[in-house]
Parts: C-alpha cells; structure tokens; sequence
C-alpha cells in the first residue's frame, strides 16, 4: 500500500501504476522496468520541488514587500531597492523567484 501511495502522490496515473503492479507479478525479469519507473518518478519530483521552492521564494518575497510597503505607506522605497539594492536575505529571494 505504501508503494501505491508512494507512485501516486509522485504524480503517477492509475494505469501507470497497474502497469507496475503487471511488472511486480511478471517477477525478476521486470526489475528494469520498475527501476525506471522510480528513477522517472524521482527526477519528476526532484522537479516539481525545485518549482515549489521557486513559487516559495516569491510568495516569502512578496509578504516581505507588502508589509514593508505598508510600513512606509506606499512602495516607493521598495521600488528604488529593485532589482539588486535588497537586503541580502531578501535579495536571495528575489533572485530564485526570478
């Protein structure tokens, strides 16, 4: 069950994984075909973070500019820092979600 879960929340369609449980009963002669399964599923995932990391940046980025621009009362000062005059922590944001 647990490699069931495992193959859907990476992504995997329900007739993909049938087609690895035909694999699982076809026996050692298919261990090839289950390793590349993984293997795709791994660099698909691998993917999918490097995506969510990029989205987190830019939301981490924006709540940062929207409460500075509410500090300030206006975005003005955010603006004259963009593109590289950001301070460092945030400045690391930016660039990954760009």
């Amino acid at each position: 069950i647990r490699v069931i879960e495992c193959l859907k929340e990476s992504g995997l369609e329900i007739k993909d994984i049938q087609k690895f449980f035909d694999w699982v009963v076809e026996g050692p002669s298919s261990y090839a075909n289950r390793k590349m399964l993984f293997e795709k599923r791994k660099v698909a995932v691998l993917e999918e973070i490097k995506q969510l990391e990029k989205t987190l940046a830019m939301l981490e980025f924006k709540c940062w500019y929207y409460t500075k621009a509410m500090e300030g009362g206006n975005e003005d000062g955010i603006s004259a820092m963009l593109p590289d005059k950001l301070p460092n922590d945030i400045q690391a944001l930016y660039n990954k979600a760009h």
